[in-house]
């Protein structure tokens, strides 16, 4: 069967499993007793395992089957949840996740797994957790045991008509001697023998590595005759070079079928309890969320619809700008009428484009739990607003930072739960990583109630480092102190070791999301916790900006940064430190005179009046100094490429109407 159509399906499936193994798992670790939870990580396991098998990647199939195992024996009440039971289970998901990335990156999915299976098997079997180790260690040494076969539908149905006839299904385990020097040929003839024997269904190596001499020294076979045990043994061992050949009465089967019958019964019981307790307007509305359809889509597509659309924004401003100019009544209303429709259209594409936070959010929770136990802290982690949108590009470059940020909080933030009890504090520290909407921004915050930034540690570093000299560092606000931790090669760690130390992670931070065009800002005191928050743009491809003229040249100042625009006369300003500022609602703010900064010709005469664009970053203003507004417009971004990259202040290009570039103004450049 071609399963390459289905292989992205199936991939992001299994990341969805696998994601929703490793959340319960965690809620499981604070409620050992809810077998809800079991439930719900066993059904994800039995999909995961179900679609596996269907794709031919055994391997991915037969582990997640121990693991199920496992989680079947628990969800009995056989086997009590314990950390080393749920260590071995986590160990367990992150081999099965490197599976799938191999997978993805066009692998077999096949990986060394002897030792998490011996575990998984011992836990089964009620071993205690300190002989799981040893134990595991040993299974290399001893004699060669059962693959335990993993059967799909077909196979499992064959086997069960073979029964429902009288006929026995065997796990034959071959053995060939060790100075066997032709162990294919041996594989052919107890082949041969096998096939008059009856039928054999499955092997274990398949064909190919059988024939390939890619085994040890035994195999095993699933055989379905009419002949007796004695009779069958006999046989093969007639063939030369054959060590030894065991005979099981193959029941794993009729165990796997009870155990999915008992997951349907248990769904189905499940599905008739909320329908009994349904009112008739619950269930209608149930019905029509079935009827909601999704599709899966290649973000590459998404990319070719938005900058096709891109195009057409440009070809919009153009015709809109014809229409001004031609004054027909026909062309404006249909000019007009293309504007909406493609303003919704916009809205659409850009939505399709956006998703949840919740994919990078969701990773967290399972790493804060490892790094918690490596460090031997009591972390508490808090998410919210994990549902806050933000463009698929965004998405996609924001994960790292935000590791960077949580595991410098869980190491130099948090203190040890010794010393937060001799503070005063409770030995559990609190992080708390939070995303929302403001205006046309994303912002997500990482905060603990660990021990703050040290101001004197952090000046006493910049000045070891050379980054400020101490009459800098005294006159320096703490909000500029707190910026200095994300200067390149910056740590204030005593010592290097697995998480931290070497300088390297908040400089790499600071400069992803300025590339993002977003900002970071960090607010700490101390002994009571920082807070680091980034600010993002919510999309990075159609932006609002406010078209201003300097001389005969045009330039766009983005919206999100504008405050608003004023007039003032030049009697109206003032000097300050060399610099020419004005009083704006009780604030002196500089001015910030484009001309001079892009070196624009000059070209027009001096007017009495300023026109005026007041921009804000942080608590920062500034009044940009133009020659004329030009009015409001939905621009696309343009990179300017390599050659151009660097410019001072200037964020990217964008195309008019009528055809001329615009450079877009980096504010926050200007503002620096």
């Amino acid at each position: 069967m071609e399963n390459n159509q289905y292989l992205e399906v199936f991939i992001d499936e299994s990341k969805e499993n696998l994601q929703t193994i490793n959340d319960q798992l965690l809620h499981l670790e604070n409620a050992p007793g809810e077998i809800s939870i079991v439930e719900e990580i066993f059904r994800a396991a039995h999909t995961l395992k179900g679609m596996a098998a269907t794709m031919g990647y055994q391997d991915i199939s037969n582990l997640t089957h121990k693991m199920e195992n496992v989680l079947d024996r628990v969800r009995k009440e056989e086997i009590d949840v314990d950390p080393s039971m749920l260590d071995v289970v986590f160990e367990s998901v992150d081999d099965l996740e490197a599976m799938l990335l191999d997978v993805q990156e066009g692998g077999t999915g096949a990986r060394d797994v002897e030792k998490v299976v011996a575990k998984l098997q011992n836990i089964e079997t009620g071993q205690s957790p300190e002989q799981i180790d040893k134990v595991s260690d040993q299974t290399k040494t001893d004699a060669p045991t059962s693959a335990g076969f993993q059967v799909d539908r077909f196979v499992q149905t064959v086997l069960e008509e073979s029964h429902e006839q009288g006929m026995f299904n065997f796990h034959v385990i071959i053995t060939l001697r060790e100075d066997c020097m032709l162990k294919a040929a041996r594989v052919f003839m107890v082949f041969e023998v096998l096939e008059q024997l009856g039928e054999v269904v499955q092997s274990h190596p398949h064909a190919e590595a059988l024939e390939n001499e890619e085994f040890e020294s035994f195999f095993e076979v699933l055989l379905v005759t009419d002949k007796q045990v004695d009779e069958i043994k006999a046989k093969i061992m007639k063939v030369s070079e054959i060590e030894d050949v065991d005979v099981q009465s193959y029941q794993v089967v009729a165990e796997e079928t009870e155990a999915e019958e008992q997951t349907v019964r248990e769904e189905n019981e499940t599905n008739e309890i909320e329908e009994q307790s349904d009112s008739p307007g619950t269930k209608e509305e149930k019905n029509r969320k079935v009827a909601n359809k999704t599709i899966r889509v290649n973000i590459d597509r998404l990319d070719d619809l938005m900058n096709l659309f891109e195009e057409l924004v440009i070809d919009r401003g153009r015709l809109e700008q014809i229409s001004d100019d031609l004054k027909n009544t026909e062309l404006t209303e249909t000019v007009e009428r293309m504007s909406r429709v493609s303003g919704d259209l916009q809205s659409i594409i850009l939505n399709m484009r956006m998703v949840p936070v919740e994919q990078v959010f969701n990773r967290f929770p399972r790493m804060v739990r490892q790094i918690s136990r490596d460090l031997n802290k009591e972390i508490n982690l808090e998410i919210i607003g994990q549902e806050t949108e933000l463009d698929r590009t965004v998405i996609d470059e924001i994960g790292d930072p935000l590791i960077h940020l949580i595991r410098n909080a869980l190491d130099h933030g948090i203190e040890t739960p010794d010393k937060r009890k001799a503070n005063g504090k409770d030995p559990q520290g609190n992080l708390q990583l939070k995303a929302y909407h403001s205006g046309n921004h994303v912002f997500i915050e990482i905060s603990d109630d660990g021990a703050g930034i040290n101001r004197e540690k952090v000046i006493q570093k910049a000045i070891s480092n050379e980054v400020v000299t101490r009459e800098q560092a005294d006159a320096m606000s703490n909000d500029k102190v707190n910026e200095l931790i994300m200067a390149s090669g910056f740590s204030t760690a005593d010592e290097v070791s697995d998480l931290s130390g070497r300088g390297v992670g908040l400089d790499v931070v600071k400069n992803t999301i300025e590339s993002l065009g977003g900002t970071i800002a960090i607010q700490s005191e101390l002994d009571r916790g920082s807070t680091f928050s980034i600010q993002l743009p919510l999309t990075l491809s159609i932006i609002s900006v406010m078209l201003v003229e300097v001389q005969k040249e045009k330039y766009a100042v983005p919206l999100s940064s504008i405050i608003e625009t004023a007039i003032v006369s030049k009697d109206d300003i003032m000097h300050a430190h060399n610099k020419k500022v004005i009083d704006f609602r009780g604030k002196v703010v500089p001015l910030v005179f484009l001309e001079d900064i892009f070196e624009v010709p000059k070209e027009l005469e001096e007017e009495e009046y300023y026109s005026l664009v007041m921009v804000r970053k942080g608590e920062k203003m500034a009044g940009l100094v133009v020659d004329s507004f030009i009015g409001q417009q939905e621009v696309v971004l343009k990179s300017l490429g390599d050659y151009l990259s660097g410019v001072f202040a200037i964020s990217g290009a964008t195309i008019l109407g009528d055809g001329q570039v615009a450079l877009i103004i980096d504010s926050n450049a200007l503002i620096k």
